[in-house]
């Protein structure tokens, strides 16, 4: 299955708060779950520190860090795009 229909059936599904998130996270919770909580086996995002969250994005862009789909998504993003998802992220309560 690919990966857009995933994304975008976690958008409609995504309740209100889910708004108010940066365009760049909104894209995130498709897999991460709603507010980045996690789902499934995809780890959350909720609550982690913001420096870690960047330093990982960056290894997926880099290729140093292993992902079945991670490298290529952090390709898409830009540095200000990483920083304000990792800064939204970072707020969310876990």
């Amino acid at each position: 299955m690919r990966p857009l229909p995933l994304l975008l059936a976690g958008l409609m599904l995504a309740p209100p708060a889910f708004a108010q998130a940066p365009l760049a996270a909104q894209g995130c919770v498709g897999c991460h779950g709603p507010n980045g909580a996690g789902m499934g086996g995809v780890p959350g995002l909720a609550g982690r520190d913001r420096a870690e969250l960047i330093a990982q994005m960056n290894a997926f862009r880099a290729n140093e860090r292993p992902a079945t789909i991670m490298g290529r998504i952090a390709r898409g993003y830009t540095e200000a795009e990483i920083i304000a998802s990792a800064e939204y992220f970072a707020r969310q309560p876990r």
